[in-house]
């Protein structure tokens, strides 16, 4: 285990991007959904163990706005992975979690986007670990649809255009409200953001590592927060 670190008084807040489902089943002969069922199940190994360690805010990359070019099978059967797995499996009132959903619902299906209501309001009271889940989340659509927010406020003359700033912006994003991630963690290889929380990592660390989502376990977070551990962060300064 890593150092036991008063990670929640901190406010540490990771960002995961879960890659690399479709090359572990690839790689073992299995269809791509075998893979996502696999990174489902330490989706939520690694969210207890965050807590555990008392990390104060986790934010998991589930599915983009660009995912939907997929296969409609492939899309199918992470939807109901999503519904069975992400939403009912882990334990919002057990682990004292405020599950927060990311990005633009109205794509989804309406019992879905019903059980993702339910669950925020459940939690909202809770005081444990945020648990943001970007679903259908893109970081561009995000700050279309932050801009599209203020353009309808200045044009109905309730803010003036010199009155927009970095925090406006902020306060209308899905993450409104919350601290900007310390550092994101990119399992599989790859070295991209691929449209991640693009406004809110402006000073984030970032954490490459080479295992795909689905072998990724308790050990390998703890070697990421000792590496974040011994970076050096100035925000820009000396």
């Amino acid at each position: 285990m890593a150092q036991q670190l008063d990670t929640r008084a901190e406010g540490l807040h990771i960002g995961f991007i879960m890659d690399g489902n479709g090359r572990w089943a690839k790689k073992r002969g299995l269809p791509r959904n075998a893979g996502h069922r696999k990174g489902a199940q330490v989706f939520q190994d690694i969210t207890r163990y965050c807590n555990e360690l008392g990390v104060a805010s986790a934010s998991f990359y589930a599915f983009s706005t660009e995912n939907w070019k997929r296969p409609a099978a492939e899309v199918a059967g992470i939807m109901g992975l999503f519904k069975d797995y992400l939403v009912k499996a882990f334990d919002y009132k057990k682990e004292n979690n405020r599950v927060c959903f990311l990005g633009d619902r109205t794509p989804l299906a309406k019992d879905l986007q019903e059980l993702m209501a339910e669950i925020e309001e459940g939690s909202r009271q809770n005081t444990g670990m945020i648990l943001n889940v970007a679903i259908n989340y893109g970081g561009r659509d995000e700050l279309v649809h932050a801009v599209r927010s203020i353009a309808g406020q200045v044009r109905e003359g309730g803010l003036l255009p010199e009155q927009i700033d970095e925090q406006l912006i902020s306060d209308r994003l899905y993450t409104a409200g919350q601290k900007d991630p310390d550092f994101i963690l990119r399992p599989s290889g790859e070295m991209r953001l691929s449209n991640f929380l693009l406004w809110q990592c402006a000073y984030s660390e970032f954490i490459y590592m080479d295992v795909l989502w689905p072998d990724f376990t308790r050990h390998h977070l703890d070697l990421a927060l000792d590496e974040y551990n011994h970076r050096s962060r100035r925000f820009g300064g000396i």
